[in-house]
């Protein structure tokens, strides 16, 4: 691992702990925790969150987490999760393989994974099949990207060993500080150093490509509710998605929350304290239930 990516764990271990701190289950929702969906007993487990008192099967949102594809898993997302089911949705948290000790593809392989899972098993928990949604941030906005492409283009999808369940896209994703193309920069920056611990080859061109949401989508890939903000440091990715989005002809919505005077940061979405999170949180779920 590199000394970017420990530090990055570090740091962001830290904020979360802070930013969770005396969180509990919301009164008015139902838990079902660590349901297996892959091989992997460590890796592969996921949550269902659902209200209480809503009987029948419920449109679902499952949530892909952030941290730079070397950091995460569901316990750091639950109460995020939890305040998007409040919305009416079932919500479906997992955790991932993460690099570097699980290379690319694998976080994406566990990504497919639990859409299948839910194909299969999402009837047990009131789950419908019919009307998925994804969520994502930052890593996790690009790997929903990715398993949108691995749903919609099958040029791409041949490149894998696995498949997206068939005949499925999602009805619609919500894409957060995301990072959807990177390119080689020559530079010691962040994200150049994380894409050497996540890929094989340490970000050959043919990686980068197979890993670029802006280079494979094509005019099937889901609408889409791209979120940015003032202070994000990937705030720069978002603007170039959504314009070859409509290019493509497929429903883009862009959102940029905070300004000048009011700097919220990359991932702010998730502090589910914060009234900007609330308010950006309700618009995506109101963007999603448009779609219903």
């Amino acid at each position: 691992m590199s000394f970017t990516s420990f530090m990055l764990r570090t740091a962001f271990r830290r904020s979360d702990d802070k930013r969770d701190a005396g969180l509990t289950t919301p009164e008015g929702i139902e838990r079902f925790d660590n349901l297996r969906y892959g091989e992997d007993a460590r890796w592969n487990l996921l949550d269902v969150y659902r209200p209480k008192g809503i009987e029948g099967k419920l449109p679902v949102i499952v949530s892909v987490h952030g941290g730079g594809w070397v950091y995460g898993d569901k316990e750091r997302y639950q109460y995020y999760c939890m305040s998007l089911a409040e919305h009416g949705f079932a919500v479906v948290n997992f955790t991932y393989r993460l690099a570097p000790k699980h290379k690319f593809p694998a976080a994406l392989e566990d990504t497919n994974a639990v859409f299948h899972w839910l194909m299969r098993h999402g009837a047990d928990y009131g789950l419908e099949p019919s009307r998925v949604f994804g969520v994502g941030d930052s890593a996790g906005a690009q790997l929903l990207g990715l398993f949108g492409c691995l749903c919609t283009n099958p040029a791409y999808a041949s490149g894998f060993a696995f498949s997206a369940p068939a005949d499925f896209a999602p009805t619609a994703v919500a894409l957060n500080c995301g990072v959807y193309e990177v390119k080689k920069s020559g530079k010691k920056d962040l994200t150049t150093a994380l894409m050497a611990d996540y890929l094989p080859g340490k970000g050959t061109e043919a990686e980068l490509k197979q890993n670029s949401v802006l280079q494979n989508a094509t005019e099937a890939f889901p609408p889409s509710f791209v979120m940015t903000c003032e202070g994000d440091f990937v705030a720069d990715q978002a603007p170039p998605l959504v314009e070859r989005l409509k290019e493509l002809g497929v429903a883009a919505d862009y959102h940029y929350y905070g300004d000048q005077e009011h700097v919220l940061g990359h991932v702010f979405h998730c502090n589910v304290r914060s009234a900007d999170a609330q308010r950006c949180n309700k618009d995506e779920c109101d963007f999603f239930k448009s779609f219903l």
